[in-house]
């Protein structure tokens, strides 16, 4: 693989979903550094502004926020379209934003399945329908789907988050093969566990749980990665940069494995 160069990313303005903190964070500082516009959208706009702030200090670009539900319709079209206002039509789109709630099936409920669902896959739905048209007819569009090895095996007591993953991965394949004379490449990375945020508070949960320690839970977790570790959010940033490159253009209806080899 080439090395994507600042000049090529210059021309193109990104959206990163869940960008203001963790694998989302990491993301959309490694395509303003190699020169892009960023936009970040997520819930917390105090969380979002610090993240850009930093950011376009660190990287001199362009960064932008919107506050935003990615679960709401609505929404998202409002953010997306103040965001392309501010920093023109987006030609790459990250649906990175979601959430991990574990439960035992039995005791899940609809609600519980709708919330998962409803932020998991449809908020990466409701961002790609937003930016998708604008991208077809400049013949040029990058969106990567942030999904989990989660998305390509089933793993106990986590059923709702699992069918979110393997129906975005199905939502990357069957969109790649629509856009495929288009311009526009749709791919999926599928991070094993990742020491993020969001991680720290599911082994906040397991350990309430179980009375196991942080460092058991933890090896609990890398038991299956063959490396032993946590993957680092600046990992899946690199695949993520080089989906996006002119370099990719024949990668599309991928779901790229970023896991110490757990799936091999």
């Amino acid at each position: 693989m080439e090395m994507n160069t600042t000049a090529q990313f210059a021309r193109h303005h990104a959206i990163v979903t869940g960008g203001g903190r963790g694998i989302g964070a990491a993301i959309a500082e490694a395509l303003a550094r190699l020169g892009a516009r960023v936009s970040l959208i997520g819930r917390n706009a105090e969380v979002l502004q610090t993240t850009a702030d930093r950011i376009a200090r660190e990287h001199g670009v362009k960064v932008a926020t919107a506050s935003a539900d990615v679960s709401h319709e609505n929404a998202v079209r409002k953010a997306i379209a103040t965001l392309t206002n501010e920093l023109g039509a987006p030609t790459i789109l990250v649906n990175n934003a979601g959430i991990a709630q574990s439960a035992a099936f039995l005791r899940t409920d609809a609600a519980f399945w709708r919330n998962v669902l409803d932020i998991d896959l449809m908020g990466a739905v409701y961002c790609t329908q937003a930016v998708l048209p604008e991208m077809v007819e400049s013949k040029w569009g990058r969106i990567v789907n942030i999904a989990s090895t989660a998305g390509v095996k089933g793993m106990a007591y986590i059923t709702t988050y699992c069918a979110a993953k393997h129906a975005m991965i199905g939502l990357t394949r069957a969109l790649a093969m629509e856009t495929a004379r288009t311009g526009v490449t749709v791919n999926a990375v599928c991070p094993g566990y990742t020491e993020t945020d969001m991680t720290e508070q599911s082994i906040a949960t397991i350990t309430k749980k179980t009375g196991r320690t942080r460092e058991e839970v933890i090896a609990s977790m890398v038991a299956h990665n063959p490396q032993g570790r946590l993957i680092q959010p600046a990992e899946i940033a690199d695949a993520v940069t080089w989906l996006c490159g002119d370099n990719a253009a024949s990668v599309t209806g991928q779901s790229i494995l970023i896991d110490g080899g757990e799936i091999a």
